[in-house]
């Protein structure tokens, strides 16, 4: 026969007998039930969570990028790998540790499963922003004449160079119309004879049908003020470009700081 959630048997043998005998049974006080798993103060928290999360998600759709603070961009995009919880502590450790939005989309994957709370899912949700940050100023660049995207291609050096740990040397080869034919790296490293050869970089140039080109180093220090050597290396390139009709355009030296264009400076 069924029973109540008490453990008490209704219309079986035992309590039809006693009916008919006119005794009663002795009244046994009912079990205390078991507290739910959830307590009020567990359900609330989640239920804060959710909101917060929610809030945020409406002032991003509502206001936009600058609705929200640095860390508040960071939690957002860490909401996709730490599907529960406070991520704020996380996005400001961060923070804390790399300096800058920019700085912790930049970082190597290592790096940031450093700081306690990441993990290979969450570094990987980070990075695939700073991918798509780099495609998206890529595409503004590619096929266009960049003599007149100038600014499109700074943001898109910027993107990619100014928070390298490393010093990296590209050449960017363009065709009679200044459009991008290559974006070569040509290494890592300082950038002096040792490590860039002026005949071999117009070489590549008429390798590539290129007839002009623009120079591109960064600063790892922060600050894109030329040296000595970078001023030297570039007039060597473009004296060697002038013998065989190639035009070099412009050096650009991107810092954290900024960016300087030696062209611009009068030193080309």
């Amino acid at each position: 026969m069924p029973q109540s959630e008490d453990g008490f048997d209704f219309g079986g043998p035992s309590s039809r007998t006693e009916a008919a005998s006119g005794t009663a049974a002795p009244k046994t006080a009912p079990a205390a039930k078991t507290a739910p798993k959830n307590t009020p103060a567990s359900d609330s928290s989640k239920a804060a969570g959710k909101g917060h999360r929610a809030r945020l998600r409406e002032r991003l759709l509502k206001g936009g990028a600058e609705a929200l603070a640095d860390y508040e961009v960071l939690e957002y995009l860490l909401f996709a790998a730490i599907k529960q919880g406070d991520t704020k502590p996380v996005a400001k450790a961060l923070l804390a540790r790399f300096g800058t939005l920019a700085g912790v989309l930049n970082a190597d994957p290592a790096a940031l499963q450093q700081v306690s709370g990441v993990g290979q899912t969450s570094a990987a949700a980070l990075k695939s922003v700073a991918t798509a940050a780099r495609r998206m100023a890529r595409s503004e660049v590619v096929q266009k004449p960049l003599l007149g995207s100038w600014q499109s291609l700074i943001d898109y050096l910027s993107i990619d160079m100014a928070h390298l740990t490393v010093e990296r040397v590209r050449v960017l080869y363009l065709d009679a119309k200044n459009r991008l034919i290559d974006d070569h790296h040509v290494g890592d490293g300082s950038i002096d004879e040792a490590a860039i050869h002026p005949r071999e970089v117009i070489r590549k140039a008429m390798d590539v049908g290129a007839s002009a080109l623009i120079l591109v180093h960064n600063h790892p220090s922060g600050s894109p003020q030329p040296s000595r050597a970078d001023i030297q290396i570039t007039q060597k390139i473009a004296e060697a470009g002038r013998l065989l009709g190639v035009t070099l355009h412009d050096h650009v030296i991107i810092g954290r700081e900024g960016h300087v264009s030696l062209r611009a400076k009068g030193l080309i």
